[in-house]
């Protein structure tokens, strides 16, 4: 049975913990928040011109966060808001981590 791995996110930004980071998203510099079929994956993303948002370290743990405000509000989680806790799993077909819930989170 596989480790469960958390995200934090709320207040327009995904908080990353250092261990979810070291397994999926180690050498990417930046990301995206990609919603298909109503789910939302956070991709990694490498290359000079890759795009995205850049994956900011947070503390000298080695934590992440990736600022997200429009998107995040989208679904109710822009500024200000709470922060909440999802489980993610790696999806080798969407090539990123399925952010579980966070698709179906309503206003």
């Amino acid at each position: 049975m596989s480790a469960v791995h958390h995200v934090r996110v709320g207040d327009g930004r995904v908080l990353i913990d250092r261990n979810t980071c070291a397994l999926y998203l180690a050498d990417a510099p930046a990301a995206a928040l990609v919603e298909r079929d109503g789910q939302v994956y956070l991709v990694p993303l490498s290359g000079p011109v890759a795009g995205g948002m850049l994956l900011k370290q947070r503390n000298a743990a080695g934590d992440r966060v990736l600022l997200a405000t429009d998107f995040l509000a989208e679904r109710g989680l822009g500024r200000f808001s709470a922060e909440r806790d999802y489980a993610v799993r790696w999806v080798a077909e969407a090539g990123g981590l399925l952010i579980e819930e966070l698709g179906k989170t309503a206003l």
